[in-house]
């Protein structure tokens, strides 16, 4: 009994491990390549898949996932001899399991050293200034290369980045520098941009207030004459209503002669020849009046000091 027990569980056991070979489970987004004594049969796809145990085997899982796989530094020379380290990062996804596996023996492997050699000719056809601002047009070129060649080995590059690009130490403090003195000079340029805006609007600013004060005092000087113009044009008015004849006019200039001798620097003026005129006039009328003598002529605009006019004699009423 004992020999036939273990022949049994002996039995269950291959019928289990059977079991396992011939029934494969894939999971979603991915692939199994099947091999027949060696011989590539077929590719299993995700689900429940049948398999002959013991005859066919499974030789390799591919995720068919995009994979992201960073690159290490690799040292390139530009075009001006001048050797820059470059990060690359590649975003490849696997669109033919079979090829991936038979038409390349390590693709990961194969894109590296491809991506290495493709940046090499690249960069080799540009000077510093030019790698360190065409990223955009090094991916391009870069993607476009390993799409091409990758494309028989089943894989699909969607995406190349340059991680970072980093120039010699000596070039590094030169770039610096230069960043340091351009700096320097936008702002010293937005100063003075600064200053001359002040400059001009302060100038406007003085323009506008010497518009503005000019047009003031001519609006007062205007008004100032044209108010003297009326009061000229009133006094003349009333002259011409009241008929004003030499006496009275005499007898406005002697109001106004004290007026000009004001002030104790009034030694020597000038009196007009119409003043004489006047005088002349008013002396008569004083005549006429209390029987004074006429006040003396004074030369035409020739320079006289000032006398008084003498003060009439009053004559003594009679006794009775």
């Amino acid at each position: 009994m004992e020999p036939i027990i273990i022949v049994l569980i002996i039995l269950v056991v291959l019928v289990f491990i059977a079991l396992m070979k011939t029934v494969q489970v894939i999971p979603q987004a991915s692939a199994a390549i099947v091999e027949r004594f060696g011989r590539y049969t077929r590719t299993l796809n995700a689900g429940l898949n049948i398999v002959v145990p013991f005859i066919d085997s499974i030789r390799n899982r591919i995720d068919l996932r995009e994979q992201v796989v960073p690159f290490p530094p690799q040292p390139v020379i530009t075009q001006d001899n001048l050797v820059v380290n470059i990060d690359t990062v590649i975003y490849y996804q696997v669109t033919d399991a079979r090829a991936a596996t038979y038409e390349v023996a390590s693709y990961i492997q194969a894109i590296e050293q491809l991506t290495v050699t493709t940046l090499r000719n690249i960069i080799g056809g540009m000077d510093l200034e030019r790698t360190l601002t065409s990223r955009e047009e090094i991916n391009a070129a870069l993607r476009g290369v390993l799409d091409e060649a990758t494309g028989k080995w089943g894989i699909r590059v969607n995406r190349v980045e340059l991680k970072a690009i980093e120039p010699p130490t000596s070039i590094q403090d030169s770039m610096e520098k230069q960043m340091r003195a351009d700096r320097d000079k936008r702002a010293a340029i937005l100063q003075a941009e600064g200053v001359r805006q002040s400059e001009i609007l302060r100038a406007e600013g003085e323009k506008q207030s010497a518009i503005l004060r000019a047009e003031g005092e001519s609006k007062a000087a205007a008004l100032k004459a044209e108010g003297e113009a009326q009061a000229i044009r009133t006094v003349f008015e009333s002259i011409h209503a009241g008929d004003a004849d030499q006496k009275l006019l005499s007898y406005q200039y002697l109001q106004m002669l004290p007026k000009i001798a004001e002030g104790d620097a009034n030694k020597l003026w000038i009196v007009p020849s119409e003043i004489g005129e006047a005088l002349k006039g008013l002396g008569g009328a004083l005549g006429n009046f209390g029987g004074a003598p006429a006040a003396p002529a004074v030369g035409n605009g020739t320079p006289q000091e000032s006398v008084a006019p003498p003060a009439p004699r009053r004559e003594q009423p009679p006794l009775d």
